[in-house]
This record gives structure tokens, sequence and C-alpha cells, in this order.
């Protein structure tokens, strides 16, 4: 009996596949204004029901007016941010300065195409400065496709995160609002309250927030409790 024709007796069988990737959750919020840019994550780092740390931030300092942040799988995380990090130390030594917010945002999305039949799995946005001080985020796919924009989500939590920040940074779905502009204080206290949200419903998400605000006056950092369970 050829195996074409072989009866099916409902036995089912398992073909093993090797998976590279590991998802280790995370979320991060960045919010730019006139003046000042926020980038925030949380500090879990976990995989399935496990965690493995409650203390990892996963925002990364590129330079004095720029921050990239990351979650996904930790191991591209830290290959992408060591690699990213010798490109700026090379711009550095070859022309004596730094490398500007879209210069650094478009060299982040040459390298993220340029592997793109094997992508990083993870989930970029970077937040800086630009030449008239005021703040701007660069979020991006897998292969590198680039957005700029006032404000943005992403990670484990990001589809929950997003709306929340279209509703009261860019004012969606509001009405008879005069004042429409994004305060420092408006965008920490927005930041923090999208992260009490997200921890209430991803699992992903929690334990503390690690927040960077960047302006001309330089780069400052905080970190607010969250839910641990």
């Amino acid at each position: 009996m050829s195996i074409a024709t072989m009866p099916d007796h409902g036995v089912k069988t398992h073909e093993p596949r090797f998976n590279p990737y590991d998802d280790n959750g995370g979320s991060v919020v960045a919010v730019g204004g006139d003046n000042f840019v926020i980038i925030a994550s949380d500090t879990r780092l976990s995989t399935g029901y496990s965690i493995y740390t409650r203390y990892q931030s996963k925002v990364f300092k590129l330079s004095d007016i720029a921050a990239l942040g990351c979650a996904g799988c930790w191991s591209d995380v830290l290959t992408l941010t060591r690699l990213l990090n010798a490109r700026m130390q090379m711009y550095l030594h070859e022309h004596n300065k730094e490398m500007t917010t879209p210069a650094l945002a478009q060299m982040l999305s040459t390298m993220l195409y340029y592997k793109r039949f094997f992508p990083y799995y993870v989930s970029n946005i970077l937040a800086g400065l630009e030449s008239d001080g005021s703040g701007w985020v660069y979020s991006y796919d897998p292969i590198g496709n680039m957005e700029r924009s006032k404000f943005s989500a992403g990670g484990s939590s990001g589809a929950l995160l997003q709306p929340l920040l279209d509703n009261q940074l860019g004012f969606k779905n509001m009405e008879n609002v005069d004042d429409r502009s994004i305060s420092l204080e408006k965008a920490l206290a927005v930041v923090r309250d999208v992260f009490i949200s997200a921890a209430e419903r991803d699992i992903y998400t929690g334990d503390k927030i690690h927040v960077t605000v960047i302006t001309k006056e330089g780069i400052k950092e905080d970190t607010l409790e969250l839910r641990k369970d």
C-alpha cells in the first residue's frame, strides 16, 4: 500500500520546529513636546508566566538628546543597541560631533531594514530633541518602516496604551478643547496613568516605571511604582 493511500487512523504527528525568538514582554511609551521629550518603560523582564527580573529598564540612552526604548526579545534588544552604539561612536570619531535625532532615526531604520529577512524581534521607539529644541518620537515596525509623531506606544501592551494616548494627548473624540498643547506636567501624568492602566490588563507589564525626561538642560530619570502581581 502506497503512502498516499494509507488509511488515517486519527494519529496526529508533531513536527518539531526551531523558534529562535522569545518574547520577554515589556512596554514603552514616548511623548514629545515643544521643549522636551519623555520616554518611559516598565521594568519587568519575563517569559510566559516566569519573571526573570523586576528591575530591568528598557530605555537606552544614545546621546545627550536622544534615547531608545526597546521591548521584545531581550537578546535581540542587547544586540541591536550594542550595534547602534558602535555606529554612533564611529560617526562621532569621523565627524567630531554627535548624530542629530533625525540622522539617528534614519540610521536605525536602515539597520532594521538590513535585517529584514531575519528581523530583530523588537518593538523600537526612539525619542529625542531636534535642532529647534522640540521633542519628537519615531516608531518602527520590525523591518524599519518609520513614523514620526508626538507620541507613541509599543511592546506587549502597545495596543492598550495607544488609544489612551490618542485620546488624552491627540484629543481624538474630544470636543470644545481650547488648549491642545502638551505640557511636561500633563505628559508625565498621562504616562503614569497609561502604565497603571496597562499593568491591570497585561501580565508582562508591571513592577516599576522607569521615566527618562530629555530637555536642553539635560536628562533626568525617575522611577514610579506599579503593581507587582
